[in-house]
């Protein structure tokens, strides 16, 4: 079993026939180091699985970059203000690595939902999921102290520390970078 297979079944099993309707729908695309993918103002008009790379959505302000997610394989990328609404994103989506991703249009995403109900309940759940974690990693924010936002993270995605520079991770926890890099070298996982 793929890799992407393993992934939609662990949110909601697939047959074999509505998986390779699936992916008949989608499409290879390369992204590179620092390239942004979608500029604030822009609508996101395609949904990206990524097989391989680190993406980053964050905006900024006049002294600072937020960091609001990070994705990365086997996931979906996608900015939640724009693509399932299809409007322009306040964000920047921005690809940190060399990226391989395969993509689906929203037009085609919404046709697919027509044709199988389990493609839709499919990403149905995963949006559900998504909206879970914004909704835990919020909740963090506001409610753990920065060495439980660190712990938390390494716990979730401490491989991200050897592929992301730590100034994005910082952000991403609300941590000032000298104490990120306090944490980084006093704190085991």
């Amino acid at each position: 079993m793929d890799t992407r297979l393993k992934f939609f079944n662990a949110f909601h099993v697939l047959s074999e026939a509505e998986y390779a309707l699936l992916c008949s729908k989608l499409q290879p695309k390369k992204f590179l180091k620092g390239e942004i993918i979608i500029h604030p103002g822009q609508t996101q008009r395609q949904l990206y699985f990524i097989n391989s790379g680190v993406q980053m959505s964050y905006f900024e302000t006049e002294k600072k970059t937020h960091v609001v997610a990070f994705t990365y394989a086997p996931g979906p990328c996608a900015l939640p203000d724009s693509f399932p609404m299809q409007q322009p994103s306040k964000y920047f989506l921005t690809s940190l690595s060399d990226s391989e991703v395969e993509y689906i249009t929203y037009n085609n995403l919404q046709e697919l939902f027509s044709q199988s109900q389990a493609i839709e309940t499919l990403f149905r759940i995963m949006t559900e999921a998504i909206l879970a974690g914004v909704i835990n990693r919020h909740t963090e924010l506001h409610s753990l102290t920065i060495e439980e936002r660190y712990k938390a993270f390494c716990n979730r995605s401490g491989h991200l520390l050897q592929l992301v520079p730590h100034k994005y991770i910082a952000s991403y926890l609300g941590i000032d970078a000298t104490n990120f890099s306090k944490l980084y070298n006093t704190v085991k996982i």
